[in-house]
C-alpha cells in the first residue's frame, strides 16, 4: 500500500512535457457535468532547462501549482552526472514555461544524493512554497521547506521540529497548502524512536515556519504504528483539511480526515463510508482540495472484500464529511483491480478535477482523469491520447491543479515502446 504515496515520492522519469489536444468526451448517461466546464487539453513542450540539469537521464514533473489560468509553478527531481537525485522547480508566467533550476539550497541538504519535491503551492503569482525529502550525509530521510516571494525561491531548510520527532531517521513533507502569502500548512510523516511511523503538521505563519506536531487524535487511531498525512489544503489561514492513512490494532490500512478551525486542528477521524468500502483492509485518503472554509473534496484508495485496489472520492460540506463512494467509471477500467486517486485540485466549491492510476484488463497501468461539477462527480476516462503513447504499460496522474472550473494542469508519466519513462503534462483550458 506504501507504494502509493511513492507515486509522488519516487518518481524518476525521462523529462517531456506532453499535453493532449483533443475534446473531452461525454461521461456516463445520468452523470456528465454540465457543458462550459469541461475543457480541451492543450499542446506539448518540453520543459525548459533540463537538458542541461538532467544529464543522468531521470527525471519527472512531481508537483504543480496554478496560482491563475498559465501562471504555475511546478517541482520535481532529476538525476545529475553523478547519478544522484536532485531537486528542481520551474515556473509558467502567462503560458510561457521558464528555466527549471535546482531547489536552492539543496546542493548542501542532500549529501544522501537522493530528493524530491513531492508538493508545491502558490497563494499568489509568484509567491510559493514547496516541500520533499532529501538524504543526509547518514543516509537518513530529512523533510525540507522551501518558499518562493516574487518570483524568487529562497533556500531550502529542514522542517522545523522534525529533529526531535524523527528519531528514526524516516521524514518527509508530503502536501504543503498556502492559504495566503507566507501563510502555508504542510504535512507528512516521520518515524519515531520506537520504529513507528506517524503523521505531522506545520503552519508558516507571515514567511516563518514554526515546529512540527504530531496529527491530534493520531495515537488513538495509529495503534498499528504506521501514519502518515499524505494531503493538506487550506482554504484561509487556519482552515484547512487534511488527510492520509494509518494502521488499527488488527494491521489494517484506515483512511483518515482531520480539519483545522480558525488555527486549531480537531483530532484525526476515519474517512465515513469507508468502513463498508475497505472490507479488505487497505485503505488510504491521498488527496484533498478545499475550494472554501469547510468545502471540499477528496479522494483515495481502498481494497474491497475480493482484494481488489479501488479508488474512491468523498465531499466535505460545511465542516462535515459525507460517505466516501468509488469515482464512477471506474468499474468499468478498472477490470485489473488496481485503482487509485492520487491528486484532486478544486476551483470552487463542488467543481474539481482529479486523476490517478488504474489496471486494464491487461494488467497495464493507465492514467485517468475525472471532473466533478457542481458536486457531482462524471464518469473517470483513460487521458486522452495515452493509448497510443503508453506502449510500454505504465502510465500514472500524479498531480492535478485547477485555477477556474474546467481550466485545470495535471503531470504525470508514462512508459514508452522501449520501456523507458517519460514525464507529461496535460493542460485543459
Amino acid at each position: 500500500m506504501r507504494r502509493r504515496l511513492a507515486i509522488v515520492a519516487a518518481t524518476v522519469c525521462s523529462v517531456l512535457l506532453f499535453s493532449i489536444c483533443t475534446a473531452a468526451g461525454t461521461s456516463a448517461a445520468g452523470s456528465a457535468p454540465p457543458a462550459g466546464l469541461m475543457g480541451i487539453w492543450g499542446t506539448a513542450e518540453v520543459v525548459p532547462g533540463t537538458a542541461a540539469l538532467n544529464s543522468g537521464g531521470a527525471a519527472a514533473v512531481t508537483a504543480m501549482s496554478c496560482a491563475s489560468p498559465g501562471d504555475c509553478s511546478a517541482g520535481g527531481s532529476y538525476r545529475d552526472g553523478l547519478f544522484h537525485i536532485q531537486v528542481f522547480v520551474v515556473g509558467q508566467s502567462n503560458g510561457t514555461w521558464g528555466m527549471a533550476e535546482e531547489v536552492p539550497g539543496t546542493a548542501a541538504l542532500n549529501k544522501g544524493g537522493s530528493a524530491q519535491v513531492t508538493s508545491v503551492s502558490c497563494a499568489s503569482v509568484g509567491n510559493c512554497s514547496a516541500g520533499g525529502f532529501y538524504l543526509n550525509n547518514s543516509g537518513h530521510a530529512q523533510a525540507f521547506v522551501v518558499s518562493e516571494t516574487g518570483g524568487t525561491w529562497g533556500m531550502a531548510e529542514e522542517v522545523p521540529g522534525t529533529v526531535a520527532l524523527n528519531k528514526g531517521g524516516t521524514a518527509q513533507v508530503a502536501s504543503v497548502s498556502c492559504a495566503s502569502v507566507g501563510n502555508c500548512s504542510a504535512g507528512g510523516s516521520y518515524r519515531d524512536g520506537s520504529g513507528h511511523m506517524q503523521a505531522f503538521d506545520v503552519a508558516e505563519t507571515n514567511g516563518t515556519w514554526g515546529n512540527a506536531k504530531e496529527v491530534p487524535g493520531i495515537a488513538a487511531l495509529n495503534t498499528g504504528g504506521a501514519a502518515q498525512l499524505t494531503s493538506v489544503s487550506c482554504a484561509s489561514v487556519g482552515s484547512c483539511s487534511a488527510g492520509g492513512d494509518y494502521l488499527d490494532g488488527s494491521g489494517h490500512a484506515q483512511a483518515f480526515a482531520v480539519t483545522e478551525t480558525n488555527g486549531t486542528w480537531g483530532n484525526a477521524k476515519r474517512v465515513p463510508g469507508t468502513a463498508a468500502l475497505n472490507t479488505g483492509g487497505a485503505a488510504q485518503l491521498t488527496s484533498v482540495s478545499c475550494a472554501s472554509v469547510g468545502n471540499c473534496s477528496a479522494g483515495g484508495f481502498y481494497r474491497d472484500a475480493f482484494g481488489n485496489i479501488e479508488a474512491f472520492v468523498v465531499r466535505q460540506t460545511n465542516g462535515t464529511w459525507g460517505n466516501a463512494k468509488e469515482v464512477p467509471g471506474t468499474a468499468a477500467l478498472n477490470t485489473g483491480g488496481d485503482a487509485a486517486i492520487a491528486a484532486v485540485s478544486c476551483a470552487s466549491a463542488g467543481n474539481c478535477g482529479a486523476g490517478g492510476v488504474y489496471t486494464d484488463s491487461s494488467h497495464h497501468r493507465q492514467a485517468f482523469v475525472v471532473s466533478e461539477a457542481n458536486g457531482t462527480w462524471g464518469a473517470a476516462r483513460e487521458v486522452p491520447g495515452t493509448a497510443a503513447l503508453n506502449t510500454g504499460g505504465n502510465a500514472e496522474i500524479i498531480s492535478v491543479s485547477c485555477a477556474a472550473a474546467g481550466k485545470c494542469s495535471a503531470g504525470g508519466r508514462y512508459e514508452d515502446g522501449a520501456s523507458h519513462r517519460q514525464a507529461f503534462v496535460v493542460s485543459e483550458t
